[in-house]
């Protein structure tokens, strides 16, 4: 059977100039029905090689692009995913987002970002079925806060949602740093420099992390046979840690501190430098998370490095698996990495 004549030609202009190709189009130029196009673009059906090869140079000879709302509704997918995140600029929330903006853009799909400023039950279950109503293909909930892993018992079992955080008892598939080996991490190396025991500056009660990084520190000491000195609280902020530094200094056997974060750490250094107070010779410091400033402090500080880039990756990992049916209940541990610089350095 003899090939349709191309249309070729320039294509009719209209009064905002010339108009977008069309499927039609690009099956003039191939030579082929519409239906054939179609079937090219959306792998809905067997296509003679040759005639693959004509329509996607007709394709790129006439610059189409194909419609993505029709796309979707032939092929069920529409290249986006969802994201509840909370409303937070520490670092390592906006540093897990990046991550999987990073690890979905390089896999060739969209984020749509649901922010939420109170991590409640009702608040994230509302997010997810805001982001299901327009049609994303899942749904990743950053979820740090104890309240927040609670609220994924109302993640609907019939749509694929995953967690970064969440806690171990979280009714979907979960990916997060292994914070309680940070801890031990950053407690050991500070053990193994001498000192008797190891001082704590938490974060909040309510957040995961906070919990599990005092556990992995409490259970390096208890491990070493060293009593725990009562936990100093702070609230993440560098005003927190200038406060915990103030009090601390008056503590006469103090000579090590592993704050729950940098910027923790950062206002201990500053209210250490004020008493008088020399890093690392009279007390050695470290901290966790590695934001870009540490390797500036003063000292330089030793601390813990989250890849939350692979933390992206690995979400996105789960996250496809449960769009093509995989467990529900997977789990994945990323494992963090010492960083050590001069703030417990030699004396």
């Amino acid at each position: 059977m003899a090939e349709r004549p191309r249309s070729g030609g320039p294509l009719k202009a209209t009064a905002a100039g010339t108009r977008q190709p069309s499927l039609t189009d690009v099956a003039g130029v191939a030579g082929v029905s519409h239906m054939t196009v179609s079937r090219v673009i959306n792998g809905t059906g067997p296509v003679r090689p040759e005639t693959r090869a004509r329509v996607l140079a007709a394709i790129e000879e006439l610059g189409y692009r194909p419609n993505s709302a029709a796309r979707a509704l032939v092929t069920g997918r529409t290249g986006t995913l969802g994201v509840v995140a909370l409303e937070s600029n520490l670092y390592g929330p906006a540093s897990t987002l990046y991550g999987i903006e990073n690890a979905a853009r390089e896999a060739g799909y969209a984020i749509t970002i649901s922010s939420v400023s109170r991590p409640g039950r009702s608040s994230i279950a509302d997010a997810v079925e805001n982001l299901r109503r327009q049609a994303v293909e899942g749904v990743i909930v950053i979820a740090p806060h104890v309240s927040a892993g609670r609220a994924l018992e109302a993640a609907p079992a019939d749509f694929p949602v995953v967690a970064v955080g969440g806690g171990e008892a979280a009714p979907v598939p979960v990916i997060s740093v292994d914070q309680r080996d940070g801890a031990r991490r950053a407690t050991e190396h500070l053990l193994a420099l001498g000192h008797r025991t190891v001082w704590h500056i938490a974060g909040p009660e309510d957040w995961l992390e906070a919990r599990d990084r005092e556990l992995g520190w409490r259970e390096t000491l208890e491990r070493h046979g060293v009593g725990a000195p009562q936990v100093i609280r702070g609230d993440w902020s560098s005003r927190s840690g200038y406060e915990a530094g103030r009090s601390l200094a008056k503590e006469k056997d103090l000579d090590a501190v592993f704050a729950g974060n940098d910027q923790m750490a950062l206002g201990l250094l500053r209210a250490f430098a004020e008493a008088g107070i020399s890093v690392p010779r009279d007390v050695r410091v470290a901290g966790f998370d590695d934001v870009p400033e540490a390797a500036y402090f003063t000292p330089p500080l030793t601390t813990v490095r989250q890849d939350f880039i692979e933390v992206g990756r690995r979400t996105f990992g789960l996250l496809a698996g449960r769009m093509d049916g995989g467990d529900r209940h997977a789990r994945a541990l990323v494992v963090p990495e010492l960083i050590v610089r001069e703030s417990t350095g030699p004396r």
